[in-house]
């Protein structure tokens, strides 16, 4: 994708945690300030192309300050019974439009998280 930014995250009440992260030094933020946390809400990819934009997200403090985010994909994972509990996502600097092979490549990530999610036997805990 060409994008600075990537985790796999998962949101509970309060935060979001990254269980892994490439191209941000934060491990966790809190839920309010997170993109995820919309993306969760549905079940296909959450995309934001241009958040300055976007009045759900033009005042973010993550798009607002440091790391500036424009654009943001997200994919949600769920647990069984089919709960949100996180997401794939990835992120950039500046905006940017994804085209239909895009997003399915993001869809099949997201089912190759899914499944590592699965086998593990569903969500650690922020503590571990």
């Amino acid at each position: 994708f060409d994008v600075p930014m990537a985790l796999v995250t998962l949101i509970d009440a309060e935060r979001q945690w990254f269980k892994s992260h490439h191209g941000l030094d934060v491990t966790e933020t809190h839920r309010d300030a997170s993109m995820c946390a919309h993306a969760i809400l549905g079940d296909d990819v959450f995309v934001v192309t241009d958040a300055l934009r976007d009045d759900r997200f033009a005042d973010n403090p993550y798009v607002a300050r440091e790391p500036r985010l424009r654009f943001y994909a997200g994919v949600p994972l769920s647990i069984a019974g089919g709960q949100c509990v996180g997401t794939l996502c990835i992120m950039d600097h500046r905006p940017r439009l994804l085209n239909e092979p895009q997003l399915e490549r993001l869809r099949e990530l997201g089912r190759m998280v899914q499944a590592e999610l699965d086998a593990t036997g569903g969500v650690p805990t922020g503590d571990q």
